[in-house]
Order: structure tokens, then C-alpha cells, then sequence
């Protein structure tokens, strides 16, 4: 037996208007997308009539979602909805470096090695980042970086790029 639904989900023309216009807006992120798509659904006045697990099922999300959005809508009303709240303490809000930064890293270890090296380690972009750059990077950032564009800082080839010999036969 299903629990009866404890929120009624009435939305105004205004209300209605302002999910239209996020939904139909193509700069909108896919996560604010489908909570206005499923608040818009949860409408009794113009909704679809289905029930909170039938809705989770069509737009790919868990039941608790659909809870979720329904308690953000009650509690904090529509712009809840449809504001998209980044967390400070996300990955994306921690990068040290951007692709501005990223970019030039790249173009750091490409590039020649200093006078006096034979090859770049990882030290040496770090140092001359340092200049270039007016935030400090540190080595393991410059690592992630260039292992992420699979740049070889000693010029050595990488067991992908080898070619296998094969027998002959």
C-alpha cells in the first residue's frame, strides 16, 4: 500500500511561466532541466496525473529526487527550482588550474627544455610557472594536467604510442 502524498503541488500561472521559460532556455543546465520538467509533471492543475515513481522512471532519476524537488519547492519556493546551487566544496570550485592555466602549463613542458637540462622533470615547470603564472601551482597539479593531455615530460614514448611488432609467419 503506497503512503498518501502529503504535498499538493498547485503551481501558478507564474510559477508555470517561469519553468516554461527555464525549460525552453537553452543555456539551462541539464539538472535544473529536469526539475522543472518533473515539478512541471507534479502540477495538479496541468500536470500528467502520474504518480512519484512513475515520473522518476520517466525522466531517469530516483524517487528520492522527486521527494526532494517536491520539499525545495514547498520549503523555498520556485527559484529554488530553478537556481542550480554549485557547492563550494565541489571539485569544479577547487581546481587550482583553470584552462587558461592548464594551457599554458602545456605549452611550458612542449616547449624546449632550459638551458642546462637535458629534459624537463617535474620541478622545472613548477619553477617556471611560478613566473608565468600569478598563482602557484604545485607539482601534483602539474602532473595531473599533463598526465590528463598524455604530454611525456622526458620525450620518451608511452606504451600506447609503440608499435607491436608482430612475428613472422
Amino acid at each position: 500500500m503506497a503512503r498518501p502524498k502529503v504535498y499538493s503541488i498547485n503551481l501558478t500561472d507564474d510559477e508555470r511561466s517561469k519553468l516554461n521559460k527555464a525549460i525552453n532556455n537553452k543555456s539551462t543546465c541539464k539538472t535544473v532541466l529536469k526539475r522543472c520538467q518533473i515539478l512541471r509533471d507534479l502540477d495538479e492543475t496541468k500536470g500528467c496525473g502520474l504518480t512519484h515513481a512513475q515520473i522518476a522512471h520517466t525522466y531517469a532519476v530516483c524517487p528520492a529526487t522527486v521527494s526532494n524537488i517536491i520539499r525545495d519547492y514547498v520549503s523555498k519556493g520556485i527559484d529554488s527550482i530553478i537556481r542550480y546551487n554549485i557547492s563550494p566544496n565541489s571539485a569544479a570550485s577547487l581546481r587550482k588550474a583553470d584552462g587558461r592555466a592548464e594551457a599554458k602549463l602545456i605549452q611550458i613542458a612542449c616547449g624546449l627544455a632550459p638551458d642546462g637540462h637535458s629534459r624537463w622533470t617535474l620541478k622545472l615547470p613548477e619553477e617556471k610557472s611560478r613566473v608565468e603564472l600569478e598563482t602557484p601551482i604545485s607539482r601534483e597539479t602539474i602532473r595531473r594536467v599533463l598526465k590528463k593531455t598524455s604530454s611525456s615530460l622526458t620525450g620518451t614514448t608511452t606504451g600506447a604510442s609503440r608499435q607491436r611488432k608482430m612475428p613472422n609467419s
